[in-house]
């Protein structure tokens, strides 16, 4: 039989055959459209739950705190995310909320918060409070240090304010290892504390750090004043004298005098007799300066010792520096007290001693 005939058999039996080829695929299995079903499902409860989630989050990351007014938080050295949250939630600035950590995973702040002591104004959202806590924008504390301090008294103004462990701070200043660590070869730190006022934070601050700052402000104060020095002393016993000198000025105005007279005496081989050295020199002064103190042997006693004492016997300040690298172009080898914050100089014993029957024997 020929194609056509065949063709045309099949098409009078009524047979296409392409029909008959689809009729014989296999039929839609019902297992897989439940597949088909499900997966649907699932991705539209998984897109769901994330939206919910988001919302969720993005409303407790927009919510102002209900604080009425600023709050001031100490966050410690050392402690994570929860912690925070917890010193946070018992402020009233935020809920002990678990939104609180997953915010912050998700703004990458969880690994940068600092430590320290802030100030968290009233109708911050969570994003923004943990904007402050990341950025480290800590309370600064304006702490004095006056001229003319001894390292015991630093530490007491220090201590009273709870910067330093006062007899760990004084054991420090007397650290030869800690003190050379500082580019110094001093047995003592003492007049190496620069008189200044510093701007401290908490939990940042430790004795060594403190002590570390002063001592590098002094440095840094030295290499300053001491470029057009016009004295050969080397620069303890700059220090030295101009504690003395901080120590015996009262006014201002005459502290490059009162250098000068010192060093007119140290030229002249005459021992200083200066009353500070002495009470320095006496362990627990009752505030009494006798004459058997004046003759009493210590190291610093410069009644009796010639020259100048071991070390400073204070922390000067720049001015009592600076007038002892550049004093005044005066003769005087004696002062006195006028007891009014000044004093009269003398050229002259004899003159000295009606002085001090003027001012202080009347």
């Amino acid at each position: 039989m020929s194609l056509q005939s065949e063709i045309s058999k099949n098409s009078l039996d009524g047979k296409n055959p392409d029909q008959e080829n689809q009729n014989r695929l296999p039929p839609t299995k019902p297992f897989s459209r439940f597949i088909y079903t499900s997966l649907l499902w699932g991705t539209g409860f998984i897109l769901l739950v994330l939206l919910s989630t988001g919302v969720w989050i993005w409303t407790y990351a927009s919510t102002p705190s209900h604080l009425k007014t600023s709050t001031t938080i100490l966050i410690p050295k050392g402690v994570g995310v929860r912690q925070i949250r917890t010193i946070l939630a018992e402020h009233g600035i935020v809920g002990d909320d678990i939104r609180f950590l997953i915010l912050a995973r998700l703004t990458d702040s969880a690994g940068h918060l600092k430590a320290g002591e802030f100030i968290i104004p009233p109708g911050l959202t969570p994003v923004q409070i943990l904007k402050i806590l990341e950025t480290g924008d800590v309370i600064l504390h304006q702490v004095t240090i006056p001229e003319g301090m001894t390292n015991r008294q630093v530490a007491d103004i220090l201590s009273q304010k709870n910067w330093v462990d006062l007899q760990r701070f004084i054991l420090l200043t007397k650290d030869k290892k800690f003190i050379q660590s500082l580019g110094l070869n001093q047995s003592s730190l003492e007049g190496y504390l620069f008189p200044d006022t510093y701007l401290l934070t908490r939990n940042e601050m430790t004795e060594k750090s403190l002590i570390s700052m002063m001592v590098k402000r002094f440095q840094q104060v030295w290499e300053v004043v001491s470029k057009n020095q016009k004295t050969k002393m080397m620069p303890h016993e700059v220090l030295t004298l101009a504690s003395i000198v901080e120590k015996e000025t009262g006014e201002a105005s005459e502290r490059s005098i009162i250098s000068k007279v010192f060093l007119n005496r140290l030229n002249r081989g005459m021992r200083l007799q200066s009353d500070p050295t002495v009470i320095y020199g006496i362990p627990e002064f009752n505030g009494n300066l006798t004459r058997k103190d004046l003759k009493k042997e210590t190291p610093y006693n410069t009644y009796v010792i010639s020259g100048l004492p071991p070390g400073p016997i204070c922390n000067p300040g720049k001015e009592a520096i600076e007038a002892v690298l550049n004093p005044a172009d005066v003769p005087y080898i004696y002062f006195v007290s006028k007891k009014d914050g000044t004093h009269h100089f003398s050229t002259n014993l004899n003159e000295h001693n009606r002085a001090v029957r003027t001012y202080q024997k009347k």
